[in-house]
Order: structure tokens, then sequence, then C-alpha cells
């Protein structure tokens, strides 16, 4: 069995990746938005923080009842009790990938964690 998993991702309103790539630990969406629309509800987590980057178009985030303009290059994180929605703007679609981990779960990151050969 190989040491890692592949995927290509095809347009579409939402892609999560956890099955696909047998994720451990972490989700992994890809999500695009119709000019004008809305994520239909407003949603927070127990445990999860999320992390959003923005990859094309523009919209907003309603987050804890404050707006945050977005647009293509914006990244964001968000905490897991936040309350959080996301719109696309009404004259452009919003294509964003989202990263959902646990809270203070990451032990070390990059060198600290790599294994150099």
């Amino acid at each position: 069995m190989a040491n890692f998993e592949r995927v290509n991702v095809k347009e579409g309103a939402r892609t999560e990746l956890h099955d696909a790539l047998h994720l451990t630990g972490a989700e992994v969406s890809i999500n695009t938005l119709p000019a004008g629309a809305s994520v239909p509800f407003v949603h927070a987590h127990r445990q999860n923080e999320e992390i959003y980057g923005v990859l094309a178009g523009a919209g907003k985030a309603e987050i804890d009842g404050e707006c945050v303009a977005l647009g293509a290059g914006d990244w964001l994180r968000i905490s897991p009790a936040a309350k959080r929605r996301f719109f696309a703007a009404e004259n452009s679609p919003v294509t964003y990938v989202c990263i959902q981990v646990k809270e203070g779960s990451l032990g070390a990151y990059t060198a600290e964690d790599a294994v150099i050969e």
C-alpha cells in the first residue's frame, strides 16, 4: 500500500476529501457558492476550529454578528464556538477551501516535525 492518496477535485458545489483521501486528523472540503447564494445555515463547532481560504471570487463571512469581506487570497481562522455563515457576493461566485481540525491539537509543525534524510 502506498504512503499517499491522490484525488482530483472536479467543479461542484461541495467536495469533501475526508473519505477520498482517508484523512485521520483533519476534514477538508472545497466549496463553491454561486453569485448571491449563501450557506443555508449558521453553525459553530464543539471542538474543531476551521481555516478558510478563498481560492476565487468574492463574498463575506458573518462571524458572531460581524461581517468580514473576503476575496481571492484571503485566509481566515475561526474558533470552534464562533457562530458563522458564508455568502457569495451578489455579482460573483466564491470558491473556498475549508480545513477543520481539533483546536489545540497541533503538537509540532514544519521543521519541528520533519525527518530530514
